[in-house]
């Protein structure tokens, strides 16, 4: 098994563990973001990530791994790969999570979800609903960076590669901002 400090090793190897002022998915802002695009784009770091979350839920005789785009496309597959299964990805229609490309989730089949990184887990809840909705049974959920600190409940089982608790501000409320510190949109040409 991988250890946290193995996997904090890749992250800060490839450069993506980020230190500034960031507006994240969910809207809160934070002084630092993991940009797991860095990671995911060396195949032999990704394959050793995914397989470590393979193993960590290989007792649970999955049959299709689903996770939200865009950054748990590339980990839905990988994951789906050293498991042997199907690896889908589900993506926003007008403003809802669905399955398009032709994606399925049979009634009865085990679904595992995944995700490169989490600090709400809004995502991860919404495929989670989707794939319920589609009849599947979902496992549990599987991570790259949990950064709630292990707080934020998904309702399923979860493992995290890394789990660390980082700040985050409502924008409202964010010092960075009253600093005057402009806040880049991870994702964004600038990053």
């Amino acid at each position: 098994m991988l250890t946290s400090e193995e996997v904090a090793s890749i992250f800060q190897q490839t450069g993506a563990m980020l230190l500034g002022h960031f507006k994240l998915t969910s809207g809160r802002h934070s002084d630092s973001y993991f940009q797991c695009a860095q990671v995911l784009q060396h195949p032999e770091h990704t394959a050793r990530l995914c397989r470590e979350l393979a193993i960590r839920f290989a007792a649970e005789s999955i049959s299709v791994v689903i996770g939200p785009a865009t950054g748990g496309i590339i980990v839905a597959y990988e994951t789906a790969r050293a498991l042997g299964v199907r690896g889908i990805f589900a993506e926003r229609e007008d403003g809802v999570m669905s399955l398009r490309r032709g994606f399925a989730i049979e009634p009865g089949e085990r679904v595992l979800v995944v995700e490169d990184v989490i600090t709400t887990g809004g995502s991860v809840r919404e495929v989670i609903d989707l794939a319920r909705r589609q009849g599947g049974t979902v496992v549990g959920a599987g991570l790259l960076v949990d950064r709630s600190g292990g707080k934020v409940d998904l309702g399923v089982k979860r493992e995290a590669l890394l789990v660390t608790e980082a700040v985050s501000y409502d924008p409202a409320q964010c010092p960075l901002c009253r600093q005057g510190i402009p806040a880049v949109k991870p994702g964004s040409r600038d990053i």
